[in-house]
């Protein structure tokens, strides 16, 4: 071998070696960067600039998966217009790094190499090179830039589903929060005496919902008891449940009439809605003195009562609040006498609309025969009784809605 020869050997194992030596220093800066959790913008400056300046490419068209949708995510030495071509359909052929194909697209046949990136057997990047010089170490190249492509956006996919966490993990913690201030909006217990009872069975279906039941002390001789369910479901039905309490506790206590009440309480819902949302309300006033039960039903499902003997529905009202800036027409206010022993079942939809694993509903006559078959059992045994029904009848099925019962059970003093 000749002197010439040694040099151009040397020369070139020298030039292999520095190529080394400088994907390795910019693989260990990528990775430090990557470490120090640099913002994804400045990961791909450092992508394109490496691509370009010290692996010799000259055109580069980079996608990124984001949500359902691909976007480009870097590019240089392109033309504008061509940038905004649409190639996603042309994804699915490139099942591996490869030369491409000319003729597909115009803007693909700017390209000599695609390389797709997958991230557990999903793809989430494709990157177009061209303009590499074609030499003895172009495929080192391609496989070193196929690795580098797959570090970033892996490490780009990771910071999104991070992200996603954390979204995930704030929204879990604002849920817990709302669940621990709708709890404090309901009785946490329910008083009973010589004359009556009351017990409740709530449950939110995703921790917070726009169900919602109560228990107030007018004066001596009459206290008030409703339930009601709110339009939505979530952080919103929970936030127009916190003001449509407010408005209620604050109102029954200087009301004048029943009717007059609703139409202010109507009005108080109607300035948060707009008329976007509604409630469906039943309000029921017991006078322990003349043993008169007084109600309202705006737009609920009846209550239940099994009195005398007899089934009867508590239906008398008006439409439902918060749709109408002035309730509509008459307000009709119920009066039941209660001379003796009495229960009165109130229930949201989450109670009639509910389902089994073969997707048939609870029956009306199956409320109505608990009603009539169960209503001398207390209070608090009714409903644990109710339950175990429920739960026998839905099998596996998911609950459709909030589900809230609340029993009220009346004695001859």
């Amino acid at each position: 071998m000749t002197n010439s020869e040694d040099k151009s050997t040397q020369a070139q194992l020298e030039q292999k070696l520095n190529l080394k030596q400088l994907q390795i220093n910019r693989l260990l800066n990528i990775t430090q960067a990557i470490n120090e959790n640099v913002p994804v913008d400045g990961l791909f400056n450092m992508y394109t600039s490496f691509l370009n300046w010290e692996m010799g490419v000259n055109k580069l068209l980079l996608y990124i998966k984001k949500d359902k949708d691909w976007v480009i995510a870097s590019e240089s030495g392109l033309d504008q217009k061509l940038k905004e071509r649409d190639i996603t359909h042309l994804f699915p052929a490139y099942e591996r790094v490869g030369n491409i194909e000319k003729g597909a697209d115009p803007l693909v046949d700017l390209f000599d190499i695609v390389i797709p990136v997958r991230h557990k057997e999903e793809e989430i990047a494709y990157v177009f090179i061209g303009g590499l010089e074609e030499d003895e170490e172009m495929y080192n190249k391609v496989q070193f830039i196929t690795t580098i492509t797959n570090i970033i956006a892996v490490a780009i996919e990771n910071k999104r589903l991070f992200k996603r966490q954390l979204e995930q993990s704030k929204m879990e913690k604002e849920m817990e929060l709302a669940s621990e201030m709708q709890l404090t909006l309901v009785p946490a217990t329910l008083p009973a005496d010589h004359c009556y009872e009351l017990a409740s069975i709530y449950k939110p279906q995703l921790g917070v919902g726009g169900d919602y039941f109560d228990y107030i002390d007018l004066d001596d001789t009459r206290f008030a008891f409703c339930v009601a369910d709110i339009s939505g479901k979530g952080v919103a039905a929970a936030l127009l449940m916190a003001n449509f309490q407010a408005s209620l506790h604050s109102l029954i206590k200087i009301k004048n009439s029943t009717p007059e009440f609703i139409q202010d309480l109507n009005q108080a819902i109607f300035k948060i809605t707009k008329g976007d949302r509604f409630i469906t309300f039943f309000l029921a006033e017991f006078n322990k003195k003349t043993r008169v039960l007084t109600y309202v039903n705006a737009g609920h499902n009846p209550p239940y009562m099994f009195i005398n003997g007899a089934l009867i529905k508590l239906d008398q009202g008006c439409t439902f609040l918060g749709s109408f800036e002035r309730i509509p027409g008459e307000i009709g206010v119920g009066e039941v006498h209660i001379p003796g022993k009495a229960m009165a079942l109130l229930y949201t939809d989450g109670l009639s609309d509910l389902r089994n694993e073969k997707d048939v509903f609870l029956t009306d006559e199956f409320i109505e025969d608990m009603v009539t078959n169960h209503h001398k059992l207390p209070a608090e045994v009714f409903n644990d009784l109710l339950l175990q029904r429920i739960e026998t009848f839905r099998g596996e099925a998911a609950y459709p809605d909030d589900l809230t019962v609340l029993t009220a059970k009346f004695f001859k003093p």
